[in-house]
């Protein structure tokens, strides 16, 4: 009778925090972000010039971005559609229960799970539609304004608690449905792209079942330690979504894979021996990769120095974003302007939607206004993704890659790899301790193992069978 009475103390207090959360993650005015007109904005490799064109356009109230000096130009309705067909996951509410807890949230913990499936849903995106697609009802998504938003929370929070209370579950009803929109499409592709579109979401749907949902994620996570209401780091994650990706069994995904890079380094034959796996006599096609580099581009902070190197990556087509943030807080960088990022944030509490009804809605998987931090204050832990879609591909962008990088390093030398020797003494390094990598440093000396590279600060290394983005140390 009394552990009877204590589960139900803990049923109603873990109701409580989940109405409570969802009142403080759902407390977000929507405030405007500001672009230059002056500066180019770039979006996972696709750029955008805000210039004059035409004196009277105006830019819609409902945009949640706005230009300079009120000035109007070029490719704002086009950057605006590229940003919101992005898939954008969020924190969610009275979602069926996670297995060996109590929780059904993940207000207050989950942020950087769901940044790590941003990153992969855009993968997937990559993969299945293309860069070049965009969702056709981008552009009719609501962006609620100030005023009716904070009233709006208020209710929203009074009504999820009584519901907690009674136990009850609202569900939101589509306003775009699915007979609806494949109906506007001419041809057999923009069907097929609708429905993969929805396929990809039900993927990342809050259920047991759903693939790379949140529910998988945890199952997974349980082999690094961790488990429903920790908090995940950037590269526990990548090893996470790894996994998740192996362990798919649907037909659709057995021609992707995913490869995390080790210390930094990316193994050029490591990464095409995962993509030739399934390649028999029967079988000829080489998969697709996703590549997830874990980094630390810092020690407590992150070095300024490598705001370029940041930049680079996210100008290339083959980025699929940065699983980062600020300390404690995890975004999904997309893009940048000048010195500032451009995210997706995914601290705002929403309802849970069953992705398994035929016609469920799409809205809330779409974020309807793009966000900018200044990169100073990004934390120095992230994970940066690319996707290449078969060998060729991947030799190609290593190739782009590794001449990219190259331009961002003032002095960069290439020592020879480590002999078997337990030590070498190596004049003018810096120790660092967690990469198998030597890089020259500015200052310093000292006799060092094997296991161990040097740098100040850390610059990628190119070499001819693997290449590196070396951070500060840790």
């Amino acid at each position: 009778m009394e552990a009877t009475g204590t589960d139900e103390v803990d049923k109603l207090k873990t109701k409580f925090i989940s109405a409570w959360n969802n009142m403080k993650y759902s407390w977000v005015l929507k405030t405007k972000t500001y672009f230059s007109r002056n500066s180019p904005v770039l979006l996972l490799g696709k750029c955008y010039h805000f210039k004059y064109e035409d004196e009277d356009k105006t830019l819609p109230a409902e945009s949640g971005c706005t230009i300079e000096d009120h000035v109007i130009a070029g490719n704002v309705e086009e950057f605006r559609k590229d940003f919101i067909s992005r898939i954008w996951l969020t924190y969610r509410e009275e979602f069926p229960q996670i297995e060996g807890s109590a929780l059904t949230t993940d207000c207050g913990w989950g942020c950087t799970l769901r940044t790590g499936q941003m990153l992969l849903a855009q993968g997937l995106i990559l993969h299945f539609l293309g860069r070049a697609w965009t969702w056709p009802d981008a552009l009719n998504i609501e962006n609620s304004d100030s005023e009716s938003w904070t009233s709006h929370t208020v209710k929203k929070f009074t009504a999820s608690f009584e519901a907690s209370l009674s136990g009850e579950r609202e569900l939101k009803t589509s306003k775009i449905s699915l007979k609806e929109t494949i109906g506007k499409y001419s041809d057999d592709h923009e069907m097929r792209n609708e429905i993969y579109h929805r396929k990809i979401i039900s993927w990342f749907g809050d259920s047991p079942l759903a693939l790379f949902g949140l529910h998988q994620l945890i199952e997974y996570g349980k082999k690094s330690g961790k488990k429903a209401g920790d908090w995940y780091g950037p590269a526990v994650v990548a090893h996470i979504l790894r996994k998740a990706v192996e362990e798919a069994r649907h037909p659709d995904l057995q021609g992707i894979t995913i490869y995390v890079a080790q210390d930094c380094t990316v193994y050029n034959c490591d990464v095409i021996d995962k993509q030739s796996a399934s390649m028999t006599s029967d079988n000829a096609d080489d998969k697709a990769v996703i590549i997830l580099v874990p980094v630390r581009l810092g020690g407590e902070r992150t070095n300024t120095d490598y705001l370029e190197f940041v930049k680079g990556i996210l100008s290339l087509e083959y980025c699929v974003g940065i699983i980062g943030g600020k300390p404690k807080q995890s975004y999904y960088f997309a893009g940048f302007q000048d010195d500032s990022l451009i995210y997706m944030d995914p601290h705002y509490c929403q309802s849970f939607v069953d992705v398994s009804i035929k016609d469920f809605p799409l809205e809330t998987f779409h974020c309807p206004s793009p966000k900018k931090m200044s990169f100073r204050k990004m934390d120095p832990s992230c994970t940066i993704g690319f996707y290449c879609r078969n060998v060729q591909d991947f030799e190609r962008a290593s190739e782009e890659i590794t001449k990219d990088l190259a331009k961002h390093v003032p002095a960069l030398s290439i020592l020879s790899p480590l002999p078997s020797e337990e030590t070498w003494r190596c004049p003018d390094l810096e120790l660092r301790d967690w990469s198998v990598v030597l890089m020259p440093s500015l200052t310093g000396s000292g006799t060092f193992s094997k296991s161990l590279h040097w740098s100040v600060p850390p610059f990628p290394i190119c070499k001819e069978d693997h290449w590196s983005l070396s951070p500060p140390g840790m």
